[in-house]
């Protein structure tokens, strides 16, 4: 935004983003930036791309999830500790 940035490489399309590469070149060409993509890839038709796109969605999901059920897991066994230690004052 500072336009420090003339160009972005990359080797391959999805190391910048895994969908929306499209709207990501749209926001660097307003700034005038340009995406170079090094390698190109394998033609896709649309249902191998919307498979590609719904993967990623749900990769990123599952991760979300499985990282706020983590840290709830701490919260919970951090929250039992001190009720512990304040019954065991108690006593």
């Amino acid at each position: 935004m500072n336009r420090q940035v003339d160009v972005v490489v990359v080797a391959y399309k999805d190391r910048l983003t895994r969908f929306g590469f499209e709207y990501l070149g749209y926001f660097f060409k307003q700034y005038g930036v340009r995406v170079e993509v090094v390698y190109g890839e394998e033609l896709k038709d649309a249902y191998q791309e919307l498979v590609g796109d719904l993967l990623a969605i749900v990769t990123i999901f599952t991760g979300k999830l499985y990282g706020m059920r983590s840290r709830k897991k701490k919260q919970l066994v951090q929250g039992f500790k001190k009720l512990l230690e304040e019954v065991e004052k108690n006593d």
